[in-house]
């Protein structure tokens, strides 16, 4: 048996239809940019976070780069994120002239709370929380350190749609919570396509303008913007998606439950959620394994596609050697880089495939 590591056709073809007559209606509109489907999704994804706005953005990238932009810190400035994060995290606040301030993880692959206050000197301004794998942060810990040293809080929830603490959303705890929808993700897009949200009118506005080239007016520029703009097909395509999008998040759910109970092997260490069920949505079902080498080979062999998130850690890249750190300066984070292997996870895994892929990793030895 084949099982691919990932696959976007099966979810495509569930709401076929649907997507086709959304990208039907944008092409007989005429209007093709920054039109009443970018409207309609920056509503329908802020009523569904319970947030008062949201910006259409060209991708999760941009959203990160507008976010830390409009906030206006002081160059220099040290954001805290976690050392375990997917570059592009870093690379949002790196290109606003601020310097990142790694933090460990804790074992359940986040940003670990209990770290931050001794990360935290007189030249610190934010932090950049991850919401990694699907996995929503220690938020209530975090924004209560947030509080007491008045530090901004970007939350990059590229990973986590619709994952819950104690109810609230993620994205909504901090300043802006910053989206992708790459294809891959959860909610994913057709292309390129993101979003931030926020309560604070100001920000909303100065990232609207801000993604225009820094216009309000047509042709009247403010400041020096970007091009970054959730275009209307991509919009009409994520509007169709929002709405199916707990169901895909409980089948994700539905699939980690069954590689939960089913691998038993004591080589494999299977992911942990810290909170309730609502607080994981799953875009990654990730594992840990001593020789990862001969793990991914061993299921490449019986036709099972694997995957790592990440191989390395932004403070070991070539991008950030001009910050000095050294292998062993956090060891948590390079140990998980050199063991963490992601499974077969993506709506339409059926329960065959996800039953041979649990068979063959507990005959793994």
């Amino acid at each position: 048996m084949q099982v691919s590591s990932n696959l976007l056709r099966p979810q495509y073809k569930k709401y076929e239809q649907e997507y086709l007559e959304a990208v039907k209606s944008v092409l007989d509109s005429g209007w093709y940019i920054l039109g009443k489907q970018v409207e309609q999704f920056e509503e329908n994804f802020a009523r569904y976070n319970q947030s008062k706005y949201c910006v259409g953005v060209a991708n999760g990238l941009d959203a990160l780069v507008l976010a830390f932009e409009t906030l206006k810190l002081k160059k220099g400035g040290e954001v805290i994120c976690p050392a375990n994060t997917y570059i592009a995290s870093v690379m949002g606040f790196t290109k606003a002239g601020l310097v990142p301030k790694f933090v460990e993880p804790d074992t359940f692959y986040n940003l670990d709370a209990s770290k931050i206050e001794q990360a935290i000197t007189e030249n610190t301004v934010a932090i950049c929380v991850v919401h990694l794998y699907g996995q929503i942060a220690d938020m209530e810990k975090i924004m209560t350190i947030a509080k007491k040293y008045n530090l901004k809080v970007v939350e990059d929830c590229a990973q986590s749609h619709g994952a819950m603490l104690n109810g609230q959303k993620c994205g909504t705890f901090g300043d802006i919570g910053c989206f992708s929808f790459y294809p891959t993700k959860n909610l994913g897009a057709f292309g390129d396509a993101g979003a931030i949200i926020t309560d604070n009118k100001e920000y909303a506005d100065n990232i609207r303008m801000l993604r225009n080239y820094g216009s309000k007016e047509h042709y009247y520029f403010e400041t020096v913007g970007y091009n970054s703009r959730l275009d209307e097909i991509q919009a009409a395509l994520l509007n169709v998606k929002l709405k199916y999008l707990d169901d895909l998040s409980l089948e994700r759910k539905q699939i980690a439950k069954l590689y939960d109970h089913g691998i038993v092997n004591p080589h494999i260490i299977k992911p942990m959620r810290k909170f309730d069920e609502t607080s994981h949505v799953y875009h990654q079902y990730v594992v840990r394994v001593e020789d990862r080498k001969k793990f991914m080979s061993y299921l490449k062999e019986n036709g099972i596609g694997s995957q790592i998130h990440y191989p390395q850690p932004p403070h070991l890249s070539t991008a950030y050697s001009y910050l000095e750190y050294q292998k062993g300066n956090f060891p948590i984070t390079e140990l998980y880089s050199d063991q963490v292997v992601s499974l077969p996870m993506y709506n339409g895994l059926n329960e065959e495939e996800i039953a041979y892929v649990i068979d063959t990793i507990n005959h793994y030895k």
